[in-house]
């Protein structure tokens, strides 16, 4: 297919996308794949598609899930995150490796969820329509999820063998 609009809306949203994958699978291997699988689904379908981002969205979550499905817990999750281009801080690298590390505990849906609504900034109605859900499903997989997610952040962290940077005890 050559469709100029096609290349464009993937020109524009590829990035967006592939942050959002990276946070939905964890792993930015998985979540470039998870994107292309999207874009391919939605490439077939692009004359007849009138929202292609939410298109796109639904298309990765189903991919998502089906594939959790499949493989269930014998995913292993790692910790590290994507490479970004322009300074970041230790503290905010530290920040959200901890942050994703919570998200991987996590069940599925309840991530799915906080992901879309939050880091997507989706209203709860569009993410209910993602999602194949009710609107009262978002919101109490958002309000259990944050409150799960506050626990997990909460949790005192285990401290590495000779402190931080080889600092000696």
């Amino acid at each position: 297919m050559d469709d100029p609009e096609f290349r464009e809306f993937v020109q524009v949203h590829y990035a967006d996308l592939l942050r959002t994958a990276y946070l939905l699978t964890g792993n930015r291997d998985a979540a470039q794949d998870l994107v292309h699988v999207a874009l391919l689904k939605v490439m077939r379908h692009w004359q007849r598609v009138d929202e292609p981002m939410a298109y796109v969205r639904r298309a990765m979550v189903n991919e998502r899930t089906s594939r959790w499905r499949r493989i269930g817990l014998r995913e292993l999750l790692t910790s590290t995150v994507p490479e970004r281009v322009g300074p970041d801080s230790t503290d905010g690298v530290a920040v959200r490796d901890e942050l994703l590390a919570a998200l991987d505990r996590l069940p599925v849906r309840m991530r799915t969820v906080l992901v879309l609504r939050y880091w997507e900034d989706l209203p709860e109605a569009e993410v209910a329509a993602v999602l194949g859900c009710s609107l009262g499903t978002v919101k109490s997989q958002a309000a259990r999820g944050l409150a799960r997610l506050r626990e997990v952040l909460a949790e005192p962290r285990p401290r590495m063998a000779g402190g931080l940077l080889g600092e000696r005890a």
